[in-house]
């Protein structure tokens, strides 16, 4: 029972729910960056490039094999670095704005951090005590200026 018990104080926890949209968020995005990519980026180098369409790049190792009717007996086998070229290309997307974000987090976080916006008001209670304190201290002063002039 203790481990059924434990599992579902991990699971309730807010840190598990923020990592689970953090996971659902960063999926959303990687389709965005995809297609940002592939639909946006890619054309215009594709166009630079003479037409060249990334993804179909690739060194073939082995040609498919054919029958005589034009239907393909073995797949040909090849390494699409075309493919790898746009999953760098992404990549770097990501990272670019994932830096941005965290330096954007960061330089919020400082600003939280800095120790001019970090004093607190004082609490009602403890401002009346420090009253308190201060007119005691005028009277005992005011007290030792009476018996220092009646010494005289």
């Amino acid at each position: 029972m203790g481990f059924i018990k434990e599992f579902k104080d991990f699971a309730v926890k807010g840190n598990v729910i923020d990592l689970a949209v953090g996971v659902i968020i960063g999926a959303a995005f990687g389709k965005i960056v995809t297609s940002l990519v592939n639909d946006i980026i890619m054309p215009p180098i594709g166009l630079i490039t003479g037409g060249l369409d990334f993804t179909k790049l690739k060194f073939v190792l082995k040609k498919a094999v054919l029958d005589d009717t034009g239907k393909i007996i073995e797949e040909a086998v090849s390494i699409n670095y075309g493919n790898f070229v746009n999953i760098i290309t992404e990549f770097l997307i990501i990272a670019f704005c994932v830096f941005f974000i965290v330096k954007a987090f960061n330089s919020l976080k400082n600003k939280a951090e800095d120790p001019k916006n970090t004093e607190a008001p004082t609490p009602p209670d403890i401002a009346l005590l420090t009253d308190i304190r201060d007119l005691l201290k005028g009277t005992s002063e005011k007290e030792d200026d009476k018996t220092s002039v009646s010494e005289d």
